[in-house]
């Protein structure tokens, strides 16, 4: 399957390419890209690979199947529904849309048009997340009563802002949608949100969610860009035992280290032992060892189900789901009350 590659900003460059470059049964034929220093990197990272000034001029040219947008979230939508009348399947950069309406009409389209769209929440493939996911379903833990979820960045400078910005939009969407996926849709939601004053305007850069599972678990997921702390941990809490696991985010970490997925496809994303987790039971302690886990099979898996025909990855029914948890997040904290999304 050919695909173009819409943006190659930050994300489009650490986040997207390498890994659909490292994936199988997938070719990166072209990037829209418009800025001098976007295209002088992209003559030397992707060699080869054409370069459009814009996604009609990509679909015009011809000769891919499936496209991927990563531009900012308020560009998401008009980008998507162009693709999907090209007849393209679309995988949809994270926060899917500014508002779960937008993303309902993008879902529509891709539905009456045949082709299949989904979102990047790439953290689903995380290592850390893989492997607790990994604990979870082998029993260890019995049923979880609660679990907390917490991503600290120290990086004020990098806080997205505009109307589809904010942390809890670009962060927010990935621990949610881990949250949701390990335990099932949200019944209620509580928030906090704060916000810090920048020359393009004032946006949320740190929040704390509190999730209702309709399972019974309770769902705790922070994240902060402002607070001059990093930090990533799981904390879960079963009635057969606890699991507490500080990862290290080893696969952005090696791209950011100049490593590439493709290079190393068999130690690719080994977290160190300092970060492997612990699970603690009647029994004692133990050490589980990280699994290992690789976002180039997002991109494998969706080109196989853009063939076949089937859901793909990351479906549009949960992305919807989480848009909706992020929705009434916000909600809650501007209104200091508790959302109920059970309809």
């Amino acid at each position: 399957m050919k695909l173009g590659l819409v943006g190659y900003g930050l994300g489009g460059r650490v986040f997207h390419a390498p890994f659909i470059e490292a994936a199988e049964g997938v070719e990166l034929v072209g990037v829209v890209a418009r800025s001098p220093d976007k295209i002088a990197e992209l003559a030397r990272d992707l060699p080869g690979v054409a370069v459009f000034p814009s996604l009609s001029d990509m679909i015009a040219a011809g000769g891919i199947d499936m496209v991927t947008i990563t531009t900012p979230p308020e560009t998401h939508k008009p980008l998507v529904l162009e693709a999907i009348a090209a007849g393209l399947h679309v995988v949809c950069d994270k926060p899917f849309a500014p508002n779960l309406a937008d993303s309902l009409e993008m879902v529509a389209a891709a539905k009456a048009k045949g082709v299949l769209l989904n979102v990047f929440h790439n953290r689903r493939w995380d290592t850390d997340f893989q492997t607790l996911r990994t604990v979870i379903d082998d029993g260890h833990l019995g049923k979880v009563q609660r679990a907390y979820n917490r991503m600290d960045l120290n990086e004020p400078d990098t806080v997205a802002t505009g109307p589809g910005g904010g942390l809890l939009r670009d962060l927010g969407s990935h621990v949610l949608d881990q949250m949701l996926l390990l335990f099932g849709p949200a019944v209620a939601v509580d928030a906090q949100m704060n916000y810090v004053d920048l020359p393009e305007g004032r946006t949320d850069a740190s929040f704390a969610v509190h999730i209702q599972h309709a399972s019974g678990t309770q769902s705790y997921s922070s994240a902060s860009k402002i607070n001059f702390c990093e930090g990533r941990e799981f904390r879960i809490y079963g009635d057969k035992g606890t699991y507490v696991a500080n990862g290290t985010d080893v696969q952005t970490r090696r791209i950011f280290d100049g490593d590439h997925p493709k290079d190393d496809p068999g130690g690719w994303a080994v977290e160190p032992e300092y970060a492997w987790g612990t699970l603690h039971t009647k029994d004692g302690t133990v050490t589980i060892p990280s699994v290992r886990s690789n976002i180039s099979d997002l991109y494998t898996a969706f080109a196989a189900a853009a063939r076949s025909g089937d859901i793909g990855p990351v479906p549009p029914v949960g992305a919807l789901h989480t848009m909706r948890v992020l929705d009434a997040a916000r909600e809650a904290a501007e209104t200091g009350h508790t959302v109920d999304i059970t309809d």
